[in-house]
């Protein structure tokens, strides 16, 4: 009989990764797009989330360019920007054969700032997931109405496997948020904000029923510190009943 430490009874498991690239630019005020390439390789992640993805101004067009990914083996989610990579500035970026996407959509949030959401859904070798993606205001107050829009709108979906992730900009350690969206387990804060001394968990992953996470972290590494002002988190998932 093998043990259950055997990696033939292993969970099947999918790690998903959230990174603020900052458009590319490093803290030494460089645009280095294969540096933050570089990053996302190091990541290990099969989905990541991907937050300031597009330059800022109209058009906006894709601050990690699309042949840039495609070169190494990513995916990019079709969020509808022409010339962006995403939308709002968040993307969605896979790889491996055995993860298929089924579909797209935006959510616009409230506040005084132009904010939006994503969501893309996969089938994956954890069964069906939806990823949601987002960076939220920089006012107490919007990130609250934030919230609670995306939980409602979550509400009116069909039932599925959900993941969280993005750049929430929220500094306080207490569950400010996360009593606003009762059906996300929001994982421990750890801090990636900003990147050379971490103290700051503004960058969060929460999942729902139907998921567990058998680990997480940030993503030090060389050379995170100084492609952006943001360290990458990651979670490890499963299926869970």
């Amino acid at each position: 009989m093998r043990s259950p430490a055997d990696p033939m009874h292993r969970p099947q498991t999918l790690r998903l990764a959230s990174y603020n690239i900052q458009k590319c630019v490093g803290l030494d005020l460089r645009r280095q797009p294969r540096r933050t390439l570089q990053v996302l390789s190091a990541l290990g992640a099969q989905v990541v989330v991907l937050q300031e993805a597009d330059k800022r101004l109209p058009p906006r067009p894709a601050a990690l360019p699309h042949f840039v990914l495609n070169e190494a083996g990513w995916q990019i989610a079709d969020l509808g920007g022409a010339g962006s990579l995403g939308w709002h500035g968040n993307a969605v970026i896979w790889q491996g054969s055995d993860i298929a996407l089924r579909a797209t959509a935006h959510h616009d949030l409230p506040g005084l700032e132009p904010r939006g959401a994503v969501r893309v859904e996969f089938d994956t070798p954890i069964g069906p997931l939806r990823v949601v993606g987002m960076h939220l205001g920089l006012l107490s107050a919007s990130r609250r109405d934030q919230v609670v829009h995306l939980a409602r709108d979550m509400d009116r979906l069909e039932a599925m496997p959900t993941v969280w992730a993005g750049d929430f900009n929220e500094w306080s350690r207490q569950p400010v948020l996360d009593h606003l969206a009762p059906m996300m387990r929001f994982l421990p804060p750890r801090p990636s904000f900003p990147s050379p001394q971490p103290l700051g968990a503004l960058d969060r992953i929460a999942h729902s029923a139907g998921l567990a996470v058998t680990a997480h972290g940030v993503h030090a590494d060389r050379p995170a510190h100084i492609a952006s002002d943001h360290l990458p988190v990651w979670a490890d998932l499963v299926a869970a009943d």
